[in-house]
């Protein structure tokens, strides 16, 4: 795996160096992996704009510092908060007397801009206060709401915007169903239109590097896989462009140029982190195609910072087995976080299993939640 992670960085290095370098992309490219210079925040906020579900419910929770607050008179008649399948997490990161005061990132945009749109109106968030954008991967439920909230809120955000995405293949084309079948006997899941983006005046940074956010945040890069965990079934995707739909076949290894239709490996999926002073890494893995252990350790080796404050997003554990939950678990609990927040498809599986194995360690969150990590 490190070998095929080496030949695609090689291919991708002179077509997004340059635009890397000016980005604030740690470490440059050719430079070895390793731990570099990663920003410290006294605290972070996490507000859950859509998430799979909403439990009106469910009790706040304080645990080892990590608040949950719950949205409360915000879902009622006659609009409700929407749910839906997918993910949006609106990041507010701090530090104590920093001139330009918090930072705002908007990370993931679920699977529609009406969803999306009605929850931040609904939650009160001026989308003034967002600077930056980030996408995890280029998967619909993850992306979908993302056009839509442009076309919504642009004059209101940064006249400079950009748009994180993890590498070239955010852009490829999805489907659902099994490799290797033509495209029309498959199930469309969409694909990012990097036009849209263009039209919206959306600067697109692909930080297929470590990269630092608003000098607040950082990304891991590329995640191997390590240990025993592996990328578990889900859509297939085609690596094309056609009129200008799709992804940029440059960047890819050449048994990935065949015309077929494969499996999803999301080799440029990355998590979006934080490290908060005197507490540890805050690790949000989006989706964690690549398993959340890796993600983990990925961020542990990027940023030098082993202590591991809080495990939070999809895991994508849903339709994993039994045992392969119980030992992501078992060997998540040896990393010893101070708390563990599932999200999206993390999976029932995994909630029962961490009630098992760190009930003590767990926060539950739904649609409207606010986490706040720092706070006093």
């Amino acid at each position: 795996m490190m070998g095929e992670l080496g030949r695609r960085t090689f291919l991708r290095s002179s077509a997004v160096g340059a635009a890397l370098s000016c980005a604030g992309v740690l470490p440059a490219a050719g430079q070895a992996t390793g731990p570099v210079q990663v920003p410290t925040v006294d605290r972070l906020e996490a507000l859950v704009l859509i998430d799979s579900s909403q439990d009106i419910f469910l009790a706040p929770q304080k645990v080892n510092g990590v608040e949950a607050q719950r949205a409360r008179g915000t879902g009622g008649f006659p609009r409700p908060l929407h749910n839906e399948w997918g993910l949006s997490l609106l990041l507010t990161s701090e530090r104590a007397g920093e001139a330009g005061g918090p930072r705002t990132t908007l990370l993931d945009f679920g699977y529609t801009p009406e969803a999306l749109l009605n929850n931040m109106e609904r939650l009160g968030v001026d989308p003034r206060r967002i600077g930056t954008l980030v996408l995890s991967h280029g998967h619909y439920d993850h992306f979908g709401g993302l056009v839509g909230f442009l076309r919504q809120h642009r004059e209101a955000l940064p006249p400079e915007l950009t748009l994180y995405a993890g590498g070239e293949d955010n852009f490829c084309h999805r489907y659902s169903g099994a490799p290797g079948q033509p495209a029309q006997q498959l199930a469309d899941f969409g694909v990012l239109d990097r036009r849209e983006l263009s039209a919206q005046r959306v600067n697109v940074v692909l930080a297929d590097h470590p990269t630092v956010i608003s000098d607040h945040a950082f990304t891991t890069g590329p995640i191997p896989n390590l240990g025993f965990e592996r990328v578990l079934p889900g859509p297939v995707v085609e690596y094309v462009a056609r009129d200008g739909l799709g992804c940029n076949a440059q960047h890819f290894a050449p048994a990935e140029l065949q015309g077929r239709i494969v499996r999803d490996e999301h080799h440029h999926e990355h998590a979006t982190c934080f490290n908060l002073r005197d507490r540890g890494l805050v690790v949000i893995t989006s989706c964690g195609h690549r398993g959340a252990l890796s993600s983990i350790r990925k961020a542990q080796e990027v940023s030098g910072v082993r202590k591991l404050h809080a495990l939070v997003g999809g895991f994508h554990l849903g339709p994993a087995p039994a045992d392969y939950i119980a030992q992501t678990v078992a060997e998540l609990k040896e990393l010893n976080p101070d708390v563990v927040i599932p999200m999206h498809c993390s999976g029932l599986g995994f909630v029962n299993a961490m009630r098992e194995q760190m009930p003590d360690r767990l926060v539950l969150s739904s649609t409207g939640t606010r986490l706040i990590f720092g706070g006093t």
